[in-house]
Formats: C-alpha cells, structure tokens, sequence
C-alpha cells in the first residue's frame, strides 16, 4: 500500500535532511501512528506519500506507483485516492457545510445524485446529520473537524492521511475524532497519523512508526508513544508585576493583624488605632492597583509593619486635655467702651487609650509612599 524505500529528503537553505534513509513498508487496512518531537521528520512523510514532495534519494510507492515516476499532470487523478485530514481544517468559509463536502466531489466532474447521495453518507458516518446549511463559523471546532473529515472520505479513499487531527480540539473531543477515525479505519481505509497524543496512541495499541531528528528509530507494530521526553509539559509560574495581586496581599495582611490583634485581647483602644491604619492601607491599595503600582513598594509595605514592635497592653491613661487658646482681641480706641468678653470654655478631646512609644506614629504611612497623603497636617478651627 505504501512503501519508503530507504527515502532521504533534504530542502533548500538547510545542511540537515529531514528525512535520513528511512525504510518501513504499511500494509492494506493497517492504523499507523508517526510519532516523535516536532521537526522529527512526520509532517515530510505525509507530504511525500501525498507528492506534494518527492524524495532526494530513494523511492516512495503508494498504491503500485512509484511517485518519483508519475507525471504532474498525473498527480490529480492519484490524489482522488487520497484522503486529508490538518490541524487546522481548512474550510471554506462562504459554503455551507454540505458545499464543503460536495467541493470535493465536484471537482472531480461527478454527477448531482451521486454528490447527494455520497455526501449525506458521509455527513452521517462523521455525526452531521441535520447539519448540512451550516455555515464553518457556526460550528464547534470538533464540528468543523468533523466536515473535514467527511470530505476526506465523501470519494471513499483507500488511505486517509491526518496530520494532527486533534491538535485544536479539547481532549473530549479529541476522543471523539479518534473513535470516529478507527470506524473509518475498520471499514478498510488506510489510517496514517502523525500526532504528540501520547495517550490515545498507548490506549488504541496500534502499530507506532517513531521518528528522531529524521532518521526512524522504532517501528512497533503494537506498541506506545515510547520516549515522551520530547513532549511539552506545563509548569506553574509565579505571577510578576501584578500590582492589584499585590496591593490586594497588603490589605489581607493587614486584616489578619487586626483579628489576632482582637482574639490576643488587645485594648479597644489599640485595636481601634490598627483599624484606622487598615483602612488608611485598604485606600492606598486601591489606589496602588489602579495606577499599577510595583509589587515591590506594598511588599516594602508589609515588611516594615512585619518587622515594628507590637503593640502592649498597658493601662489606660488619663484623659488628655487640650485648650484651645482663647482669640486675642483688639485693644478698643481711646475714648470706646470695651466690649464684654464672651464666655468662652476649653474643649476636651479624649485621646484612645495606646502605648504611642510602641507605634510609629511618625514613620511614613502606605498613602505616603505613594504621594497620596495630604500635605495639610493640622485640623482647622471646630465652632
């Protein structure tokens, strides 16, 4: 069905062959997975079975013909026996559905009931059905692979090619496409399919063709993916340069100080006083997250409210007293009767019961550092 008779291909601009003296024969009927790292070599097979290329040195036969002998005007005809299925679908995006798979058959010359009859076959193999007026952007991405598939297989081909099928597609669907691909496989087509899915190819025990920088290292005919080290993994980062993450880390740290503060049994005083400062620091974040301010002036932040002494209970102390000095009034001119003085009496501010040598009152607060805080410090005049 399809021979590589020791085939090397080697591109323009490049010292490197993409293919290196690679020899493997596949049978009618068989399942055959291209595996290995991307740049392996499997993208070159497919092209070279389908003539979109053909070799440096050796031979490829598929289907009885060696395609280094066949015509360019030859090529068409052998391609109608020749399904393919890409990653990325590629459909026509102003036909419908069934006008995507009916292209195929009309370019062919094949007549309107047999396009009708082959193309409602195939949309319902691939689950369609109903579905035919759609338009591709009206579809799911397994959908749209699905019509992809149909029209791969509307001519009844005897190999179907698939370059990662279900590189687009989440792994439910993915799963899907495969189920459907070994239907179309047991019903005598060809499968050839390149792919990374490691775990659909350990599960459907099929036969695994692995390739390494273009040379074919494993050939197995019920094997797995074999060495996954060329696959990518995902790992976890650490976020960086979020402002609103960290501004937000600022004020939870500040509100975990103020509830031990309240279960440790704090004076309500002194946890009144921490209370302003979380507020003041809940303020400044938001204002931090909005103009995104650098993690590193509120981690600053947390580090100098970690390292200040906590505060100690001790007893409360007196009230303190403030008189306001009274106004001094203008002497009267010779001669006026001076006015009586109005009655006037100290007003009292009942200062919070805090130890002030345990808080830093004078040290910058988190508006401060970030230009936010008043420059007026002093409170007007109270009638």
């Amino acid at each position: 069905m399809i021979r590589f008779e020791h085939v090397t291909k080697k591109y323009r601009g490049t010292n490197k062959p993409a293919l290196s003296d690679v020899d493997f024969e596949v049978q009618r009927g068989e399942f055959v997975f291209l595996v290995g790292a991307s740049g392996s070599g499997k993208s070159s097979c497919l092209r070279l079975i389908l003539r979109e290329d053909t070799p440096s040195e050796g031979r490829v036969v598929v289907l009885g013909r060696d395609l280094h002998t066949l015509s360019t005007r030859k090529v068409p005809y052998f391609r109608r026996h020749i399904g393919s299925v890409f990653q990325d679908f590629r459909l026509l995006p102003n036909k419908t559905v069934f006008q995507n798979v009916a292209f195929t058959l009309q370019v062919i010359g094949s007549s309107r009931a047999y396009i009708q009859q082959a193309v409602t076959e195939a949309l319902t193999l691939v689950g369609l059905d109903g579905k035919q007026k759609r338009l591709p952007h009206e579809l799911s991405g397994g959908e749209q692979q699905r019509v992809a598939i149909a029209r791969a297989i509307v001519n009844r081909p005897q190999i179907l090619l698939a370059d990662e099928p279900t590189g687009n597609l989440d792994p439910a669907t993915s799963i899907d496409i495969m189920q459907l691909l070994a239907r179309i496989n047991e019903g005598g087509t060809t499968v050839v399919m390149a792919t990374h899915e490691a775990g659909f190819v350990d599960q459907m025990k099929r036969r695994v063709i692995e390739l390494q920088s273009g040379v074919m290292v494993r050939d197995d005919r019920h094997g797995g993916y074999g060495d996954r080290s060329s696959l990518p993994t995902l790992a976890p980062q650490e976020e960086k340069g979020a402002a609103a993450t960290a501004a937000l880390t600022a004020v939870l740290e500040l509100q975990r100080e103020i509830a031990a503060s309240t279960v440790e049994g704090v004076a309500p005083a002194a946890a009144a006083a921490v209370s302003e400062a979380a507020s003041d620091a809940v303020a400044a974040s938001a204002v931090a997250a909005a103009v995104a301010v650098t993690p590193e002036l509120v981690t600053s932040e947390l580090a100098d409210r970690e390292t200040a002494p906590a505060v100690t209970r001790e007893p409360a102390a007196p009230p303190v007293t403030r008189e306001r000095p009274a106004p001094v009034k203008a002497q009267p001119a010779d001669g006026a009767t001076a006015e009586p003085a109005p009655h006037t009496r100290p007003i009292r501010i009942d200062a919070p019961a805090v130890d002030l040598d345990g808080l830093d009152l004078d040290g910058p607060g988190v508006a401060d550092r970030l230009g936010l805080a008043s420059d007026d410090d002093e409170v007007g005049p109270t009638s």
